[in-house]
């Protein structure tokens, strides 16, 4: 009897590990947590672009007319502006797109009562 308690609490032990091996399978977590930081540097990027684009419009527009301050601060504004504008619309999106996610898992529970 000592010999085959060791060797099925083996088997036992590969069973288990081979199950939680299977489970975890591709990290939806981990995943998830990468997603979320992509659709965040994606944000910053269109907030800082904006701002850059603007800047360099209206430092463009003082050197031609020799009114330095006012072009650049009127369309670094302007370009604030439309990058929090592109920031929304991608929030509007990403949350649209989980909603529909969110729906479809909704109705494959339904499905599966």
């Amino acid at each position: 009897m000592s010999e085959d308690d060791p060797k099925q609490r083996l088997k036992e032990l590969e069973a288990r590990i081979a199950a939680a091996k299977a489970d975890k399978g591709a990290k939806p977590h981990q995943e998830e947590h990468y997603s979320q930081a992509n659709i965040a540097w994606r944000m910053v990027t269109e907030l800082v672009a904006g701002l850059g684009i603007g800047f360099g419009i209206g430092y463009g527009l003082d050197s031609l007319m020799g009114t330095l301050p006012w072009f650049m601060v009127l369309f670094t504004f302007l370009g604030f502006a439309a990058g929090i504008k592109v920031m929304m619309r991608t929030a509007n999106e990403i949350q649209a797109a989980k909603l529909a996610e969110q729906a479809g898992e909704d109705t494959r529970e339904k499905d599966g009562d």
